[in-house]
């Protein structure tokens, strides 16, 4: 288990580029680590746990059905899928978390069920007496995926892949923490339609067939997405209550500003001819994110180095000036 949540800076490449960048999990070092090192966990429970649970509840009350839903998703991944994530959720929570191939327990929580992983089944819902019973004292899960997506700070998405014709899809989503899109929209898509509409994405589109297989096959895989947020909201589903990220007015101001990280792992399952997506959203402020002249130096040029369509795609185009000129006079502070 994870005590505080770990710093990624992903932008210290100094460029920002929409590609895999896939990492073997537990075997590979993350670059921009302080010191740099391989992860092994797939599930973050940290010191957010609770934040990060609250807030998926809120999503959950407001409309769950705009967060999740299913595709095609066959019995045999659904079940592969889902065992693998109760198994890891138990791994991964330092005790918060028990599975015992039936029943998931969480101490945290206070609720348990017995769940039926292959038909998606919640067959027994208890509740008892926990440090964080109340956020989740009135949420009834729809099914067993939804009950695991409960326990679990990262959203979970399934791909699957039709061994007879090679077609991918998108075929389960349980995602509380979007980042301005609707799940709803990928589900059934493939991975070129999934990934089209973002900007810069052309090249790794290019390789989809490869990278489907990767996924599957040779996983699991660690990734970083990331991105400037001007609040440090996780939910920003477009039907979601609107706040000031992206909003037509809003100016940049340093003491709102969040760097937004993604991590995401990916691990495949070839005999059911699918793979598990889970995305973590991580929140720093901005100001905690870029502490030092080098932090600050690399931002700027990864910042630079966006297309324009990258830059609307981001939701920066009314941030961005006001953004470099803050970073560019950081570094005229610290040489001073």
């Amino acid at each position: 288990m994870v005590k505080h949540p770990l710093i990624y800076r992903p932008f210290l490449s100094g460029v920002y580029a929409v590609s895999a960048g896939l990492y073997r999990l537990g075997a590979q070092a993350i670059p921009w680590l302080d010191p740099p090192a391989p992860e092994h966990h797939t599930f973050a429970f940290d010191d957010t746990y609770a934040p990060f649970i609250a807030s998926k509840a809120a999503a959950h009350r407001r409309a769950a059905w705009e967060y999740m839903g299913e595709a095609a998703l066959g019995p045999d991944l659904r079940e592969a899928a889902l065992t693998h994530i109760a198994r890891t959720l138990a791994a991964d929570s330092g005790g918060r978390v028990t599975w015992d191939g039936r029943t998931l327990r969480n101490r945290a929580l206070g609720w348990q069920a017995t769940l039926n992983l292959r038909w998606n089944a919640v067959e027994d819902l208890q509740r008892f007496d926990a440090p964080d019973a109340a956020l989740v004292h009135d949420l009834t899960p729809l099914h067993a995926l939804d009950f695991l997506g409960l326990n679990a700070p990262e959203d979970l998405a399934l791909i699957a892949r039709d061994p007879a014709s090679g077609r991918d899809w998108l075929a389960a989503t349980h995602v509380l923490s979007p980042q301005h899109w609707d799940p709803r929209d990928k589900l059934g898509r493939d991975f070129v339609a999934v990934h089209t509409p973002v900007a810069g994405s052309g090249p790794m589109n290019a390789t989809a067939p490869k990278l489907v297989d990767a996924v599957i096959a040779r996983g699991p895989f660690v990734r970083f997405a990331w991105g400037i947020s001007m609040t440090g909201r996780l939910d920003h589903h477009p039907a979601a209550p609107a706040d000031a990220d992206r909003a037509p007015d809003t100016t940049f101001d340093p003491d709102a500003a969040f760097l937004r990280v993604e991590r995401q792992t990916l691990a495949g399952f070839p005999a059911a001819h699918g793979a598990l997506f889970t995305i973590r959203p991580f929140t720093y402020p901005l100001q905690e994110a870029v502490e030092t002249p080098a932090q600050a130096r690399a931002l700027a040029t990864a910042l630079r180095s966006m297309t324009p369509e990258q830059v609307v795609y981001k939701g920066l185009t009314q941030v961005l000036p006001g953004l470099l000129t803050w970073l560019d006079g950081r570094l005229l502070d610290c040489s001073l």
